[in-house]
């Protein structure tokens, strides 16, 4: 797939792992060699010491602290790590019908970060053949809030036959803390969706990639804070609005679906379950049915309203609200710890189906496998498949 390269020196980049494990191997030999010579107590030797020895330790310390970075996405790029509260992008909209990069006065620009050169198993090819992978910088006008995308634009977007076309969107969702990267390096879900297509079991769509913590370093669950972040808010309309001013998407819910697996997982079925007039489909892969209150969410995300948590709560909307028009897909694991809370969700939308033909619930359990990509991996072409089969072309 087409794909817009990052800096080699990208705070996500091999490269500088590579080049700080080169300076800390650089130091330590130095150290080696040079320390006899600066056995004197004079002072020069004594800095000569100092200075060798804390150059040795800051690399070692910073290959740990990139390595761990990298592993659970915590910041995407050096402005994500060193201005966090920097200016938004322009808030203008811009249309564009014929693919290729977002125009730079949009509410989606291009954007240098994310990390995806280190993604070496994308298919090879122009756009016409492979499609293409933007990295994109959303921003919203309804929140103010601004996050780092991926954008996938399949071949059939750049077919010169169907550039009138508006095509259909998944939006996936990765876990917390990760990054939309997570979508892409542990769990491949265009490589994916490519074998499907080639397979002919994925119509073409829209893959918009990323990630829950809009506003890190909290674990939102995709909820509205009152006083802070906007999460919902921005998925279910800030995200949205600037894809359709941007590139060629249907307008219809019809066509619209959500998916994400862990803290994603909880995000998507509760954005369908809350929005089922933008996400008219939604994939929960190992999820939750009711917003977490632990230490990454700094204790309850509602500052302990009830009535707030509890439209969050996706049993007690089954039981207090009108069903929604909706299909929903429901993934877990038999031998995953929270699968009992799976089962009990799953049955209680079963009941509330039987009365309600709008509102549809599906399940799909694997026998065995944990909280991990290795679990979703196994799951991501069933989910892709399924949701393909409901996102509508119109």
């Amino acid at each position: 797939m087409s794909q817009r390269k990052a800096d080699g020196m990208e705070l996500t980049s091999d490269a500088l792992v590579n080049s700080l494990l080169a300076l800390g191997a650089a130091a330590l030999l130095a150290t080696l060699w040079l320390w006899p010579r600066l056995a004197r107590q004079r002072p020069l030797p004594v800095i000569g010491r100092i200075g060798l020895m804390t150059v040795t330790q800051v690399s070692v310390l910073a290959v740990m602290a990139l390595s761990v970075n990298n592993s659970f996405g915590f910041y995407t790029s050096w402005d994500d790590l060193l201005n966090p509260g920097g200016a938004k992008l322009a808030l203008t909209s811009n249309e564009n019908h014929h693919g290729g990069a977002p125009a730079s006065d949009g509410l989606i620009q291009p954007s240098n970060e994310g990390g995806m050169e280190g993604v070496t198993d994308l298919p090879k090819g122009p756009p016409e053949e492979v499609g293409k992978i933007e990295s994109v910088q959303v921003s919203g006008k309804e929140t103010g809030l601004s996050d780092q995308m991926f954008v996938y634009l399949p071949p059939e977007y750049f077919d010169p036959k169907l550039a009138m076309v508006r095509f259909p969107v998944l939006l996936a969702i990765s876990g917390f803390p990760g990054t939309s990267l997570n979508l892409m390096k542990d769990l491949p879900v265009p490589q994916t969706s490519w074998e499907l297509r080639k397979a002919g079991k994925m119509a073409p769509a829209i893959i918009v990639m990323a990630r829950p913590t809009v506003a890190p370093p909290r674990n939102t669950e995709c909820v509205d804070v009152p006083g802070g972040a906007r999460t919902e808010s921005w998925f279910a309309k800030d995200v949205p609005d600037a894809l359709r001013a941007t590139y060629r998407v249907s307008r219809s819910a019809s066509s619209w679906g959500v998916l994400g697996f862990s803290t994603g997982g909880s995000c998507a079925m509760r954005l369908a379950m809350r929005y089922p007039e933008v996400f008219a489909s939604g994939v929960g892969m190992h999820g939750d049915f009711k917003v977490a209150e632990d230490q990454f969410t700094g204790g309850s995300l509602f500052g302990g309203d009830k009535g707030l948590a509890d439209q969050s709560d996706l049993n007690w909307r089954l039981q207090h609200l009108p069903a929604p028009n909706l299909s929903l897909m429901v993934m877990n694991s038999r031998t995953e710890g929270g699968f009992p809370e799976t089962l009990k969700f799953v049955e209680l939308a079963r009941r509330v189906s039987e009365t309600n033909p709008q509102f549809k619930v599906e399940s799909l359990y694997l026998d065995d496998g944990g909280h991990n990509f290795e679990s979703w991996t196994r799951e991501l072409p069933a989910a892709l498949e399924w949701m393909s089969a409901r996102l509508a072309w119109n």
